[in-house]
C-alpha cells in the first residue's frame, strides 16, 4: 500500500476508486489515505458486508465493464485481487474513462510463494484444477495494460500467515478455478488440504508475496 500510495501519487485531497471491492479489505486501506473513496462491487452479498466493514466509503452496486460514475471522475482507481476477474479490454476502456487526466490504475494480488516447501505441496494438490495454459498474474496482466495505459511500474512484498487446517481450506476454496471446479473435485481436494495441514501438527505457516502494478492515464 505504501509504494502504491506513493506511486500512484495518492494523498489527503485525493478521490479513490477500489474496483472489484469484494467485501472491502482494501477499501478499508484506503479510507484514511485519500478525501474521499468509492467502492463499486457487483455481487449484492459482498456490497451489503463491504457497507458494514467500511461505512466511510461511498459504496455501490456496479461492476468494472460499466462503472456507474461520471468521466474524470476520479484520481485513481486501484483492484484489489480482482482483475483477474474483469473482462480486460471493456474493463480498461471503463478504468480510462472514470480517471482524470495523468490519474493512476494499481492493482495488488497475493501469491503463494513459489519457494516455499508447503506450498509446493499445494501447488501439487491444485495441478489437476489449473486451466491449461495458465500464466503467472504477473506476466499476464502488463500486456493488456501497457496497451491502454503505458509502461507498468512492477513491486513486490514477501509476507507469511499461520493457519489452521479450515482457514487453509477456506483460502484455497477462494481461488477462482478451484470455486469453478466440480463439486467432487472440490470435495477431494478440501480433504487433501486438511490432511497436509495436520500433518504439520494444529497449524501451518504459509509464505505468500504480494505483487503490486502501477500505471498512468497518459494520452
Amino acid at each position: 500500500m505504501d509504494w502504491l500510495v506513493g506511486r500512484l501519487r495518492i494523498g489527503p485531497r485525493s478521490t479513490l476508486l477500489d474496483l472489484g471491492a469484494g467485501t472491502g479489505k482494501l477499501t478499508r486501506a484506503l479510507v484514511p489515505r485519500a478525501a474521499r473513496v468509492i467502492a463499486v462491487e457487483p455481487g449484492p452479498e459482498m456490497l451489503a458486508q463491504l457497507r458494514r466493514a467500511a461505512p466511510a466509503a461511498e459504496a455501490m452496486l456496479g461492476a468494472a465493464e460499466s462503472i456507474p460514475l461520471a468521466d474524470d471522475a476520479v484520481d485513481a482507481v486501484l483492484c484489489g485481487q480482482s482483475f483477474h476477474w474483469f473482462r480486460t479490454d471493456e474493463a480498461l476502456r471503463e478504468i480510462r474513462r472514470v480517471l482524470r487526466p495523468s490519474g493512476g490504475l494499481g492493482l495488488i494480488w497475493n501469491r503463494r510463494d513459489p519457494d516455499d516447501p508447503t506450498q509446493m505441496e499445494i501447488t501439487k494438490l491444485l495441478e489437476p484444477l489449473v486451466p491449461p495454459g495458465r500464466a503467472p498474474i504477473e506476466v499476464s496482466v502488463a500486456p493488456f495494460v501497457e496497451r491502454t495505459f503505458g509502461e507498468v511500474a512492477r513491486h513486490s512484498v514477501r509476507f507469511e500467515e499461520e493457519l489452521a487446517p479450515d482457514a487453509v481450506a477456506y483460502r484455497v476454496a477462494s481461488i477462482s478455478y478451484v470455486a469453478a471446479a466440480p463439486e467432487p473435485k472440490r470435495r477431494r481436494l478440501d480433504e487433501a488440504l486438511r490432511a497436509l495441514v495436520s500433518a504439520h501438527g494444529d497449524s501451518v505457516v504459509l509464505r505468500y508475496v504480494t505483487y503490486a502494478f502501477a500505471t498512468f492515464n497518459v494520452a
